[in-house]
């Protein structure tokens, strides 16, 4: 069963042109390649928002997160920071993909190469109901790493 297809509007800026757009790598791929618009030196421990040439206008009711690409994270430490990533579907600014170097090598990010990918995802919308008191359940109010006890 394949989700539906959802159409999402690119408007490529001046510094990105010659990029390609957005696409993905295989057929059954869940997330689309983006590519860097701009040369890059993350030294270890640096971070960076890198432009990717292109603003986009997602339908409501929809985000697109960005992720990071394992390829990268596994040979060199390059991850993207607050993962996942969301862009709102009001955001019509530039997307820029938050790298960051967690290796101990400096690594350069070239124009053209892939840095991240960008997953479209539905959106569900929620409300807060103050309550006095919350349901109980078996795990209560354990924390982090209580339920492997």
């Amino acid at each position: 069963m394949s989700s539906p297809e959802i159409s999402i509007s690119l408007k490529r800026l001046d510094h990105g042109a010659g990029l390609p757009l957005p696409a993905y790598a295989t057929a059954h791929a869940a997330g689309l390649d983006v590519v860097a618009a701009e040369d890059v030196t993350l030294a270890p421990g640096a971070r960076h928002a890198v432009a990717t040439g292109f603003a986009i206008a997602i339908p409501e009711g929809y985000e697109v997160q960005v992720r990071p690409r394992s390829g990268l994270a596994l040979k060199h430490g390059i991850t993207c920071l607050n993962t996942p990533g969301t862009i709102d579907a009001d955001y019509r600014g530039e997307v820029r993909v938050i790298l960051a170097n967690l290796g101990a090598e400096a690594f350069e990010v070239k124009r053209g190469e892939r840095i991240a990918q960008l997953v479209p995802a539905a959106v569900q919308r929620a409300t807060f109901a103050e309550v006095d008191d919350l349901d109980e359940t078996v795990r209560g109010t354990g924390g982090f790493g209580s339920t492997g006890r």
